[in-house]
This record gives C-alpha cells, structure tokens and sequence, in this order.
C-alpha cells in the first residue's frame, strides 16, 4: 500500500516511516501542508496519515483540500484531544481520529481497519437506490443527494448511513454499528462514534435523521 503522510516532527516521522515500511508499505513522507496536498494529488496515494500541526497551515485545511479531489482514506494523527477538535478533522473529511502520543501497532491496526471498509464498500448488485424521502443512495455510484442537492460524506460516514438506514425506525445497538462499520470488537468509550454521528447529522442539515437513544445506540428516522 502507498502510505503519503504528511507530518512536521523529523523524530515522529522517521519513526513511522520506518513501521509502516516494516510492515511492508511504501511510505512517502512530506513536512508541510502545501507539499503534502501536492503529492496527495500527484502521487494519487492509498491512504493519508495527517498531522494537524502543521508548519504552513492547519491539517483540518489540508484534509479539506484533499477531498476537493480525492476520496483516498484519511488518518489525522494530532496532540488536540478535544472532542471540537475530532469533529471538526471528521467534518472536513478524515475516515478516522487519532491522539498522539499512540502506538505504532495502533495505527497499523487502524490502517487495517479504514482500508477494510474502503476495500468493500461494493453494494449487491441488484441493489440500485435506497430512497428514504428527500435522501437518496445510489448504492453502485455510493452517491448522496438530499433534495437533488449532493451530500459528500467520508468513507466512514457513508458506512454509519448505510447500515443505520438498511431498517428505518430500528434501534442499532452501538456495539453493532461498531461491529459493522470498523469491522472489529471495541472496548471502552466510543467517542469515535459520536463523533462520526454528529458530522454525518451536520451534513444531513438536521439532527432528525439521526435519534440518540439513550444507553443503547442510535435510530434512524426519515424527518417528518
């Protein structure tokens, strides 16, 4: 897999560059915002791991930048821990959030974990449209429109709606939507998953699509 991450601290670099080289990806590393949008469109990269950080311009810039050209999977690394901070890098279009300082395992783990998502993301192919009021899916095209206006939502978003909507009114435990979406057992706090919710509600325009239930999960519901 090409890796491109885009990361300012020599010291953090080399020390991914060198994992993610072991575990036999072809890493290309660049410092900067502006350098790392130019190889991301140049070098058209598997996946993108992204520092927020960075010297020229923030990475929420960079990752937005990206997606006016590319939907290749994005990672944010970042020291910000806040809750602001996570909605905002999945708002403008990263796959996945995490928190320096992290191990290197967990990162190839998330790797793994994004790239499994994208990598089968095919819809049956009798399937053609999920039609859920004014929200339409193309199921083949993966396309969102919302009132005949387009909806751009990330990998991981995409996957949330997919499986909220499969049965609307249904309560989806968050250890399900978990399960299915990142493929994988989780424990402890699901932060991650609100996170993801709350930006794909935003992108929706209302938070109605979208029902908390308390202690449980979520519900999807076509807003009256």
């Amino acid at each position: 897999m090409r890796v491109l991450l885009i990361e300012d601290d020599p010291a953090v670099a080399a020390g991914i560059v060198d994992a993610l080289t072991g575990a036999g990806h072809e890493v290309r590393h660049e410092g900067t915002g502006s350098a790392g949008l130019e190889a991301a469109r140049a070098a058209a990269p598997d996946l993108v791991v992204l520092d927020l950080g960075l010297p020229d311009m923030d990475g929420t810039d960079v990752c937005r930048g990206i997606r006016t050209f590319s939907t290749v999977p994005i990672i944010v690394v970042s020291a910000r821990s806040e809750e602001i901070d996570r909605v905002l890098a999945l708002e403008m279009g990263a796959d996945d959030f995490l928190v320096k300082p992290f191990g290197i395992r967990e990162l190839i783990a998330r790797i793994r974990a994004v790239t499994r998502r994208t990598s089968t993301d095919a819809a049956p192919a009798a399937a053609i449209e999920r039609r859920l009021g004014p929200l339409v899916i193309d199921l083949r095209g993966q396309r969102i429109t919302l009132d005949g206006e387009p909806v751009h939502l990330t990998t991981t978003e995409y996957q949330i709606l997919m499986y909220l909507s499969e049965e609307p009114g249904a309560v989806r435990p968050r250890s399900d939507i978990l399960r299915s979406v990142w493929k994988t057992e989780w424990f402890g706090a699901t932060k991650t998953l609100d996170a993801h919710v709350a930006a794909l509600r935003k992108k929706l325009g209302s938070p109605d699509w979208i029902e908390s239930v308390r202690a449980v999960g979520f519900r999807f519901e076509i807003p009256a």
